[in-house]
């Protein structure tokens, strides 16, 4: 194997975390700001790209990987955890909306995962975090999640992350799905992906699930989440107080308490 192998174990249930645990000069990689906690005699650096053996040697190839991470809305840097102690050392990792982690052992899925661009959490040094284009050109403009994936590569154990509850799907040769372009979270480099408008003009302008869909033909295995962060972020917004006055200030209630005298403060 070219990737350390780390162990790991899961907590919680809405907003879990994962705890790694190294052996003496194992290291995991992580997205800057991913950490939780860890303990002491792990070594934290600030590399460029993901620190694999795949990015090229020398300043530039760094560069050149790392600028790719960019591409995908991704930061320049990713942060390496080593444990430089004697024993067994943890880091842990938690998920930065409500949902869940997916542990990806690549070599059972062969050595490649095509995820969205921003699910990516944690793996064992040595996976390869790059960048999918999709071919297709409806899939690159009206992919929902953007042109650009990422891709996972290695033999090693990846961690991902997704919105709501995570449901697995292992389509046979021929098998298609069809889900809705914010709720398709990864699958196997075997799976065909592209793109396709909603049957029907009225379905398409009032059937309030989008103009696109996701087509997935098999074989592969997909992995679609019930809750895009796209789609908590819009009803989020949609409930926020607008220009700091909340929901109530505007009803009777809240005007017959101010002829009274209350203080809102």
């Amino acid at each position: 194997m070219n990737n350390h192998e780390i162990d790991y174990k899961l907590y919680g249930d809405d907003m879990q975390f994962v705890e790694i645990e190294l052996d003496p000069n194992e290291t995991a990689i992580a997205e800057a700001g991913g950490l939780m906690m860890m303990e002491d005699g792990i070594e934290m650096e600030t590399i460029f790209g993901d620190g694999s053996e795949s990015q090229g040697s020398g300043f530039m190839g760094k560069l050149f990987s790392a600028g790719k991470r960019v591409v995908t809305g991704e930061s320049l840097f990713m942060t390496t955890f080593t444990n430089v102690g004697s024993g067994k050392k943890h880091v842990s990792f938690a998920s930065p909306y409500p949902g869940k982690i997916i542990p990806m052992d690549l070599s059972e899925h062969g050595g490649k995962i095509i995820c969205q661009k921003d699910a990516f959490l944690a793996a064992a040094k040595g996976v390869n975090i790059g960048v999918a284009f999709q071919k297709k050109i409806g899939a690159g403009f009206f992919g929902g999640e953007g042109f650009i994936m990422q891709k996972l590569e290695g033999d090693g154990l990846a961690f991902i992350h997704a919105g709501g509850t995570i449901v697995e799907k292992k389509l046979a040769p021929g098998e298609v799905l069809r889900v809705d372009t914010g709720c398709l979270v990864a699958m196997t480099k075997e799976v065909d992906y592209d793109i396709q408008m909603v049957g029907g003009i009225k379905t398409a302008l009032f059937g309030g699930e989008g103009l696109f869909f996701a087509t997935l033909r098999g074989p592969g295995t997909v992995w679609i989440q019930s809750l895009p962060f796209s789609r908590l972020a819009s009803r989020v917004f949609a409930a926020a107080p607008v220009s700091g006055k909340s929901k109530d200030e505007g009803s009777i209630a809240g005007r017959m308490f101010d002829i009274f005298g209350g203080d809102r403060s």
